[in-house]
């Protein structure tokens, strides 16, 4: 069990929705202050329930995590209708050994030189809140809801939501 939000049930739920979601959206906030956001390869989560992204040194990111170290995460996958968003602070990290640890042959290509590569960093994610949105991916379900919606006025309430402290 990850030690963030574990006074909060949703936490485990949370985790749960994301380890297989392998992209998720990093927001930062540029130096002129307006959102900046790109696609990130996630690692899994870790003991803790840090989430990890490699990155290059000399990108915009990292001068913008530096001076603000707020980001959002979100993560989504609509073959399953699961939708989260994640928020905390971003820290960089350049422990050879975590970069060994988290490592895996795959990010050769953007990093040729491996884990010497000089230009590899980590990035931490310290959660500090999140929110999900878990929707049954049945068609005949949404179907359901809409039929539903137009007999009753009433809008589905297709799965399930919740806000979760991860602090």
């Amino acid at each position: 069990m990850h030690q963030h939000g574990h006074n909060d049930p949703n936490a485990a739920k949370l985790y749960e929705l994301i380890k297989d979601v392998k992209i998720a959206m990093m927001t930062t906030v540029e130096t002129d202050g307006t959102l900046h956001s790109r696609p990130m390869h996630s690692q899994d989560a870790d003991e803790h329930g840090d989430l990890w992204f490699f990155t290059q040194i000399q990108s915009p990111k990292m001068t913008e995590i530096s001076r603000d170290s707020e980001v959002n995460l979100a993560y989504s996958d609509p073959k399953t209708q699961t939708y989260v968003s994640v928020s905390g602070k971003a820290e960089i990290v350049r422990d050879k050994a975590k970069i060994e640890e988290k490592w895996s042959e795959p990010l050769r290509a953007w990093f040729p030189k491996g884990t010497d590569d000089p230009q590899i960093a980590l990035i931490r994610v310290h959660p500090a809140k999140g929110e999900y949105w878990d929707s049954p991916s049945s068609t005949l379900v949404h179907l359901y809801g809409y039929a539903k919606a137009v007999v009753t006025g009433e809008q589905p309430k297709p799965g399930d939501q919740a806000k979760v402290n991860l602090s």
